[in-house]
């Protein structure tokens, strides 16, 4: 069989596979069905590994256009593997009747006086943490809102108008990255110039994980990936006003890329902040760090503002984000050693004292990672940002497989492919939804965390050491 024929008949083969794996998960089975969820799974990724192992540029535009679909007819699918569209609805329901999300834990709508209209017994049952205050930034609490407000009464409605917002983030983030894996050296690493580099972005664009749980279960992690990309794309055009505007909103759809910013400073001042410059240089690149900052700054506060004005917000969010690292707990890694030494020293749990701890180690690594990459270019950055973000899902005490999305979205500007192995194995982690309450299969995670940490040994290894990072 010649070639070409082959090539033709394994995108085919591909395309089939991706999609029944993929509408299926969408559409014919829940999170308890892990044996039916992995087998899918397993097909779609697949399918994904045919389509994207050598891809070629011919096939580029069929591609996306099968990625679009996908995302097209995963918006009409209620999320079935995951609870937490029910709590987006409740929160949208609240600020449509005017009431401050943050202000009030959920069983205070259920007593007599204070009904809402749409916050029923029935949903409140479904909701997966009722006894904590809602986690969620602005910009998802506006699109909940939005929900609320075009389908009131309709759970399905509410869910078809969030994942159209989605769908629109995601589009937006196959725009970037067109953009970016076309715009040559300043964004890639070690670009092959007579290569067409944009099939990279179908790690991203068809990778089973990100269709699945952004469009499909309806995770937010997709509008902090668009915002994010953009951001890079606007930044490295020294756009700084709209860059600071788009990293803003990232934060302010889930507060992750806080943690990014301090990559910027050497590449906002062209290098490190101590060197030795003239008075007219050294003024030229305080300007562009100022400006960046004060409109990243004032950007945030108009987001957060609305929820800043109730003296409710800062408890309440506070509250949640301390119970966020206090007792949550779902396949970690370094936590569950952590718990392992705890149980063993002192024979309970210490979650509350090492899910902080882990925060706050992660939080100066990642810092001195930014401190101590001395390069100031544009192609690296894509590649700190995907380490700084790995190092805070090993310090996490919960990481879900959405989690995954910005890692995989970076991963298309770096030689790092471990992410993609992470993203087919974290789907393991379903299995603790077979008993109720779930429980771990800690060998599994064990399994999942040594595979990712060796191959992405292997790939440090086969990677130039002057490059190892980049």
């Amino acid at each position: 069989m010649p070639a070409s024929q082959l090539s033709i008949t394994r995108h085919l083969w591909g395309s089939l596979l991706l999609s029944a794996g993929v509408l299926y998960l969408g559409y014919g089975v829940d999170r308890q069905q892990f044996w039916s969820l992995f087998g899918a799974f397993v097909v779609a990724f697949g399918g994904y590994l045919a389509l994207v192992y050598r891809a070629e540029a011919r096939y580029l535009k069929p591609l996306i256009g099968l990625g679009i679909l996908l995302r097209v007819a995963l918006v009409f699918a209620f999320p079935l593997l995951s609870d937490d569209v029910y709590r987006f609805i409740w929160d949208g329901n609240l600020i449509v009747a005017g009431e401050n999300p943050f202000a009030h834990l959920p069983a205070y709508y259920l007593e007599a006086g204070n009904q809402i209209p749409g916050l029923t017994p029935e949903l409140f049952a479904r909701l997966n943490s009722p006894d904590y205050y809602t986690i969620y930034p602005p910009i998802a609490q506006g699109v909940f809102t939005a929900s609320a407000w075009l389908s009131p009464g309709s759970w399905y409605g509410a869910a078809v108008v969030m994942k159209l917002f989605l769908l629109l983030c995601e589009l937006g983030s196959l725009w970037v990255m067109w953009r970016l894996l076309g715009a040559g050296p300043q964004v890639q690493w070690q670009v092959e110039k007579s290569k067409d580099q944009r099939p990279r972005l179908l790690y991203y664009w068809l990778n089973p994980l990100i269709l699945v749980e952004i469009t499909g279960n309806l995770h937010f992690e997709g509008a902090m990936v668009f915002f994010l990309l953009l951001a890079y794309y606007l930044l490295q055009r020294s756009k700084l006003v709209a860059g600071a505007v788009a990293m803003a909103a990232s934060v302010a759809s889930k507060l992750l890329p806080l943690m990014l910013l301090p990559f910027l400073i050497r590449r906002l001042i062209k290098g490190s902040p101590f060197k030795i410059r003239s008075v007219v240089e050294s003024y030229r690149y305080l300007r562009r760090f100022l400006l960046f900052s004060l409109t990243f700054g004032i950007t945030c506060l108009l987001f957060f503002l609305p929820f800043l004005l109730s003296p409710d917000f800062l408890e309440g969010f506070q509250s949640s984000l301390e119970l966020y690292q206090r007792k949550f707990e779902f396949n970690a890694s370094l936590y569950y050693l952590a718990r392992a030494y705890g149980y063993f020293d002192v024979g309970w749990n210490q979650i509350a004292v090492f899910g902080p701890l882990l925060a706050k180690a992660s939080a100066v690594g990642i810092l001195l990672m930014a401190l101590l990459d001395r390069r100031s270019d544009w192609a690296s950055l894509a590649a700190g940002w995907l380490f700084a973000f790995v190092l805070y899902l090993l310090c996490a005490t919960t990481v879900h497989p959405w989690y995954l999305s910005v890692p995989i979205a970076l991963s298309v500007f770096t030689r790092w492919r471990f992410p993609l192995v992470w993203s087919f194995l974290i789907m393991l982690t379903y299995t603790n939804y077979l008993t109720v309450p779930y429980e771990e299969n800690l060998w599994l995670v064990g399994t999942e965390y040594l595979l990712v940490l060796g191959f992405a040994l292997w790939e440090w290894r086969r990677v130039p050491t002057a490059s190892a990072v980049g």
